[in-house]
């Protein structure tokens, strides 16, 4: 780098001047040595604490910055699985008359981050474990550890395969035993960006809605989760605390719950909204049926075993 001194001469600095002889020094210092030079007047006299001080916010930074071991989960959407999911009907029955409801049944979600392929930093983490309305969970007790994100969506999707395929032999059988002629009936279920098995329970009362004349929910929005199995007993799933949050943020007023899981959901229920202990599909529908008859004090709440 050159610079012009007082006399107008170009010097390179620290060099010899334009004749070759040896010059003086330039009196204004080189960029180089300026830098070096104004770090060395603000560092000097400083305590050594000082310096470890500085050293501990620079390493606390950069632990907050690199990737948690923990999986952080809020409220996710919802989707009513009477209607239209990117416009295509969630459920979708051939071979077999439906009935239009006027209420809605709302499957519950989680949103996710800390899984394969969707990282969260140790920040992210630490404002999670702060806020009362997320969870944090070890990644070990989410996904096994090793699983790459092709993995965890695979499997995420066969479980959500599983689940539907549970859901329509279950809603299939229970509609027949309320008398409904369900053969040659064929059901395709459709949701996108969701996955796992803990729709089941919605799927099959919504499927056994559809196929029935009465309009069960009686325009009620009854949210609920839990697995199921082709013999129709539901089953416990996981962040129901979570769920039932964005059950009332999305209108519902009452929420069927696997029985499984009472315990988590006693002293979690947002205000405005009224659990419902059910085991089967069976307890679900009975239930569905006399809030939309407007006879629901009668069902029961999740209680302390």
């Amino acid at each position: 780098m050159t610079r012009h001194n007082t006399e107008g001469q170009v010097r390179l600095d620290g060099a010899a001047d334009a004749q070759g002889t040896q010059g003086t020094q330039s009196a204004a210092p080189s960029a180089h040595v300026g830098v070096w030079q104004l770090l060395s007047a603000h560092w000097s006299g400083r305590p050594a604490r000082f310096f470890v001080g500085a050293v501990a916010v620079l390493l606390a930074v950069l632990v907050l910055m690199v990737p948690s071991a923990y999986v952080v989960e809020t409220p996710g959407p919802t989707q009513d699985v009477l209607g239209d999911s990117n416009g295509t009907p969630v459920i979708q029955v051939e071979g077999a008359k439906t009935y239009h409801s006027k209420g809605r049944l709302l499957l519950v979600t989680v949103n996710a981050a800390g899984v394969p392929g969707y990282p969260v930093s140790n920040a992210e983490a630490l404002w999670a474990w702060a806020d009362p309305n997320m969870e944090l969970t070890p990644q070990e007790a989410v996904f096994p550890v090793g699983q790459n994100a092709e993995q965890y969506q695979q499997e995420s999707d066969q479980e959500m395969e599983s689940s539907q395929d549970a859901a329509v032999t279950a809603g299939l059988d229970y509609a027949q035993r309320l008398g409904v002629d369900v053969d040659g009936a064929k059901v395709t279920m459709h949701v996108d960006d969701i996955g796992g098995p803990s729709a089941g329970m919605m799927y099959a009362l919504g499927l056994v809605d559809m196929l029935t004349p009465e309009d069960e929910s009686g325009k009620q929005t009854v949210a609920g989760t839990g697995t199921i199995d082709d013999e129709g007993k539901v089953g416990a799933i996981g962040g129901i605390d979570l769920k039932m949050q964005g059950a009332k943020r999305d209108g519902a007023a009452w929420f069927l719950a696997p029985a499984d899981n009472c315990a988590q959901v006693v002293g979690k229920v947002p205000a405005g909204l009224r659990d419902v202990k059910v085991s089967s599909l069976e307890d679900a529908y009975t239930a569905l049926v006399k809030i939309g008859n407007g006879q629901a004090d009668s069902l029961p709440h999740c209680t302390v075993e």
